[in-house]
């Protein structure tokens, strides 16, 4: 059995109409969601990750200085291990180190990364170190008045952390060693002055990395030094098609497992964008923009297996389900969807 968590935005400060952490069950056949459980009472719990056993949740709360651990329990159901201070305001983004003993959170506001030690038990202790992020603000005078990391992945040998910063229109790499960070020998690649770089997608078997700039909607392919961490840019290429003269703001970012298409979403153009992946050059090749369904779609997931797309409309609270074509990438609307208030992060376990 497959299961989807949905994290939500639930506090009046941010117009939200979410519940807290959503448990879905995934049909693998059809994409379809049946919810299971609600996890009440938490505020803004907005990005989450799981163990690889998937025994363990844990989830940044947006708009506060906290994160949170929970046990999952034979059912799916979530039960809250302990909630600690995150090191900063704003917590967006959390991964777990290789080893599972160490959590890494981006704290949007106050410019900093912290590590968060994990006990055997899954519990969280506070940060056991803070690193701050340096540069010049960008020209965006509300959104980039100083630094702002926005997501930190470990890099697919577990050796660096790579960490997009919308605020100094930087990309951010450190080396990661026994629970500590350390700025990698190119500590960091700048990007346009207009960018806002966002989100970030490792290929799963070549050396690229590609990142969604939330500012201009552009991604911004680069070469991977995986010894290193070296980031060394190559492309760069709109998410909208040339026909929107509107605004509109990138979001999300992933590429399948195969490595042949990419797919980035728009927020008011209300899009996902299909990229096909040259397998030479890593070069990005724009297919179209699918409408996704509803407004805002600040998150998207496959499915495990890739048969499916889950568009997570976070300003008509609904997630909708996409199929997507193995051989083009292409995404079809299946008509299928479900209420989810403000839903904005999604996460899958396989439970037996």
């Amino acid at each position: 059995m497959t299961l989807a968590y949905v994290g939500s935005r639930t506090t009046r400060e941010r117009n939200a109409r979410g519940e807290g952490i959503s448990v879905f069950r995934v049909d693998a056949e059809t994409g379809s969601l049946t919810l299971l459980h609600v996890v009440g009472g938490l505020k803004n719990p907005s990005y989450l990750a799981l163990n690889r056993r998937a025994d363990r949740l844990y989830a940044v709360h947006g708009d506060s200085e906290d994160a949170s651990a929970f046990e999952v329990l034979a059912d799916g159901n979530l039960s809250l291990l302990g909630t600690v201070p995150c090191g900063g305001r704003n917590p967006v983004h959390l991964a777990l180190d290789p080893t599972e003993r160490h959590l890494v959170v981006s704290n949007h506001l106050s410019s900093n990364l912290a590590v968060l030690p994990v006990a055997a038990s899954g519990e969280l202790s506070g940060p056991s170190q803070i690193v701050t992020l340096p540069g010049s603000p960008g020209p965006h005078r509300v959104e980039q008045p100083f630094a702002k990391p926005h997501f930190n992945p470990f890099d697919p040998a577990g050796r660096h952390v790579v960490v997009p910063d919308k605020g100094v229109n930087r990309v951010f790499v450190f080396r990661f060693d026994e629970g500590v960070l350390a700025p990698a020998a190119t500590p960091w690649v700048d990007t346009r002055e207009t960018a806002g770089p966002r989100h970030l997608a490792f290929h799963p078997s070549a050396p690229y990395a590609y990142v969604i700039n939330e500012l201009d909607s552009t991604v911004t392919a680069y070469h991977y030094a995986a010894d290193t961490g070296k980031l060394v840019a190559f492309q760069v290429l709109s998410a909208l098609p040339d026909t929107w003269t509107g605004d509109s703001r990138a979001s999300g970012i992933t590429i399948d497992a195969a490595g042949r298409n990419l797919y980035a979403s728009n927020r008011a153009h209300d899009s996902i964008a299909v990229f096909r992946i040259d397998p030479a050059t890593g070069r990005l090749t724009f297919q179209d923009a699918t409408p996704s369904g509803g407004r805002t779609p600040r998150f998207f997931a496959l499915a495990p297996g890739g048969r499916h797309m889950f568009v997570l409309n976070e300003d008509t609270d609904r997630i909708v389900t996409f199929a997507v074509d193995g051989a083009t990438g292409q995404l079809a609307d299946t008509g299928q969807s479900v209420a989810c208030g403000s839903p904005v992060c999604m996460v899958f376990a396989d439970r037996d």
